[in-house]
């Protein structure tokens, strides 16, 4: 692996890089241990996720919205959850339901 001098230049795009502490003894170039100092990870949720969510939760708010059996929905996390539903259905970016 190539090693990169210090200095927190940017590598291969993955962020920031800073090199862990060394205390008292000092490191040569080869023996640095390197860690991006910020995540490399993308959002969870896309727009279109958040866009049905907060129109479940307007829906919500105007007493329209209605679950799988026709009932009037009371709840916020209710809301929340018929929202990321329907956002899964249309083929947004939502992570899958846990397993229960």
């Amino acid at each position: 692996m190539n090693v990169p001098e210090y200095g927190g230049r940017r590598v291969h795009g993955v962020g920031h890089w800073f090199v862990l502490g060394t205390g008292a003894q000092h490191r040569t170039t080869s023996e640095v241990i390197l860690m991006p100092t910020r995540s490399t990870h993308g959002p969870k949720y896309g727009k279109a996720a958040s866009t049905r969510v907060e129109g479940a939760l307007r829906r919500l708010k105007r007493g329209t919205l209605k679950s799988g059996n026709g009932a009037k929905v009371k709840s916020r996390e209710q809301a929340i959850a018929i929202g990321l539903s329907e956002a899964r259905s249309k083929g947004a970016k939502v992570p899958r339901k846990p397993e229960a």
